[in-house]
């Protein structure tokens, strides 16, 4: 039998890092914190949500207000008339711009992101930068609305693990998409409506803006064909999964899996 001999600071070195580990197995919350700043450290990239991976026929729609107000009324309308609530991601700018219609858009019971307040390429800021861009919207939302907002959506949909790293500092869950209308392009409703209905599925969220030109029509034929189709409709942050989370390589968010589980990519879910 070998017997090892430590230096008693060695074996208080081994003392301390045997507690630490016991200690963040028994606070899971910051075990995963832990996990990600390590792999900010090792150079490994960070993943956002950019949809949920779920059975259940659930959906997101979200809308980003970066610029113009013309086409929100009538999105408003034909949101309520078929009783859908969605994600608004509001920009700085645009709130200070359109207060009044950002109450609207709260009082007709749909939630509120942060898109920044600029609208910046958020990879070239600094994190002071990010945090000053993220809380001055904060501040501006909550201050109009009483609604406290907890999903970011970066402009342009760019990333970096400082961005993400940061807005989950400012108290922000990182919110991307999978499905593209790509209606600043002012595709016609008939090509927006063939490239959401062809990629949507269970746990989709889909991108819009809320001053795209054909908007409004693309809504009013999707949302009864969504509907006939089984789909629940929900904001954002009733499609997440909640409590111990993570993100597969695609962006995908599922719940943590127990001990004697196994991931659902593992399965070929």
């Amino acid at each position: 039998m070998r017997v090892y001999y430590f230096s008693r600071w060695k074996a208080l070195g081994i003392c301390l890092l045997a507690a630490f580990v016991f200690w963040c197995f028994s606070h899971p919350v910051v075990l995963r914190q832990t996990a990600q700043q390590v792999a900010v450290l090792l150079g490994q990239r960070i993943i956002p949500i950019y949809a949920v991976g779920t059975a259940e026929k659930k959906i997101a729609l979200s809308f980003d207000a970066t610029w113009g107000a013309d086409q929100t009324p009538e999105l408003l309308r034909i949101l309520r008339e078929n009783q859908v609530r969605t994600t608004f991601f509001l920009c700085g700018l645009w709130v200070e711009k359109y207060p009044e219609m950002v109450k609207r858009i709260a009082a007709e019971g749909h939630e509120l992101g942060n898109h920044s307040y600029t609208h910046p390429h958020m990879n070239s800021l600094s994190e002071r930068e990010i945090a000053h861009e993220l809380n001055r919207t904060h501040h501006l939302i909550k201050e109009l609305t009483g609604q406290t907002p907890t999903l970011f959506r970066p402009p342009f949909g760019e990333y970096n693990n400082k961005v993400i790293e940061t807005a989950r500092a400012c108290g922000y869950t990182t919110i991307i998409w999978d499905v593209d209308s790509l209606d600043w392009k002012d595709l016609t409703a008939e090509v927006m409506l063939d490239r959401i209905l062809t990629r949507i599925k269970p746990g989709s969220i889909v991108l819009f803006h809320n001053a795209g030109k054909n908007t409004p029509q693309a809504l009013a034929r999707l949302l009864p064909i969504l509907k006939g189709r089984g789909f629940a409709i929900v904001p954002i942050s009733e499609l997440l999964h909640k409590g111990e989370t993570y993100t597969d390589h695609t962006g995908r968010q599922y719940p943590k899996p127990r001990a004697d589980q196994s991931r659902p990519e593992e399965r070929g879910l």
